[in-house]
C-alpha cells in the first residue's frame, strides 16, 4: 500500500461581523487565501483549513479541541492576514488601525503550542512570523514606517508586486539551502516586523537596507520556522524573485520524518 499524502493544516483568516452589515457578511467568516494553498499544494500535499473553536454560531459543536488536530494532521502553515495585536505582547495600539485581531492572535497561539506540543512542524508565513515570535514572548514594532529608524518600503501599493532584497545571517539554516547566494528578493506586503526576539528564536534572514528581521526559526526542535515575506506569491521560475521551494520541501520534509 503506498503512503498517503502529507496532511497539512492551514489556520484560518477570520472576518468579524461589521455593525449594520447584512447577508453574508453579517456572518463569522473562516477562510484561507488561495495562493498559500495552492503553494502547500504544489508538493503531495492535502490541505485542510482548521477553524477556530470559538464562535457565535446558532449550532452547538461538539467537543472537538484544537488540541485534537496535531494528532490528524503532518504540519501546521499560519497565514497571512490582519495585524497582530499590540495587546498580545503588553502593549496599547498607538492607532485604532494598528488594533490587530486579538481573538485572531488567541486562535492561533493556541494552535501554535499545540502542534509545537505535539512536535509538529510550523511554518508561519508573514503575520504567522510576526504571531510565532510574540507566542514565545517577543515584540512588534507596530509600524515600521514611524518606529524603526531609516526603514526601506516594506509595504507598498503595488501589494503582491512589490520586492525588496534580503540577506541570510550567517550560520542561518536558510543559507545552508542556498549555499551558492547570499540571499534574493521577496514579496513584502506587511507594516508591523519583529522588535524583540521571542525565547528559543534566532534571526535567519534581515532586510538587506535597513536590517530589519525578515526570517526566524526556534532553535533545537520541534520544527519552527517564520518568514516575513510571502513565498506563495513567488511566480515559479521568476528570475528576479527568491525560489522559495527549499524551504517548503524543508518543511514538508520534516513533517514526514515526524508521520511514520
Amino acid at each position: 500500500m503506498s503512503k498517503r499524502p502529507l496532511r497539512i493544516g492551514l489556520s484560518a483568516r477570520i472576518y468579524h461581523p461589521q455593525p449594520g452589515a447584512v447577508g453574508i457578511q453579517s456572518k463569522s467568516l473562516q477562510y484561507l487565501e488561495q495562493s498559500v494553498a495552492h503553494w502547500v499544494m504544489s508538493r503531495e500535499v492535502m490541505v485542510f483549513m482548521i477553524p477556530s473553536v470559538s464562535g457565535d454560531g446558532m449550532v452547538h459543536r461538539s467537543s472537538i479541541r484544537l488540541s485534537d488536530y496535531p494528532q490528524y494532521l503532518d504540519g501546521l502553515v499560519l497565514q497571512g492576514g490582519a495585524d497582530v495585536s499590540p495587546q498580545s505582547y503588553g502593549e496599547l495600539a498607538l492607532r485604532d488601525e494598528w488594533a490587530g485581531d486579538r481573538l485572531r492572535d488567541a486562535y492561533e497561539m493556541e494552535l501554535l503550542h499545540e502542534f509545537m506540543e505535539a512536535g509538529r512542524p510550523v511554518l508561519g508565513i508573514c503575520r504567522g512570523a510576526q504571531l510565532i515570535n510574540v507566542a514565545l514572548g517577543g515584540t512588534l514594532y507596530q509600524d515600521i514606517a514611524t518606529q524603526y529608524d531609516g526603514p526601506e518600503i516594506h509595504l507598498h501599493e503595488d501589494y503582491d508586486r512589490h520586492a525588496h532584497a534580503i540577506t541570510w545571517e550567517a550560520g542561518s539554516g536558510l543559507g545552508k539551502l542556498y549555499p551558492d547566494s547570499a540571499g534574493g528578493r521577496v514579496i513584502s506586503i506587511h507594516h508591523q516586523a519583529i522588535k524583540a526576539l521571542g525565547k528559543g528564536l534566532r534571526v535567519e534572514a534581515r532586510s538587506t537596507e535597513d536590517g530589519l528581521i525578515e526570517a526566524v526559526r526556534l532553535e533545537g526542535k520541534p520544527y519552527v520556522l517564520g518568514l516575513q515575506w510571502h513565498p506563495e506569491f513567488h511566480p515559479p521560475g521568476s528570475p528576479d524573485l527568491l525560489n522559495c521551494n527549499p524551504m517548503l520541501d524543508e518543511f514538508l520534509n520534516s513533517a514526514k520524518s515526524r508521520r511514520w
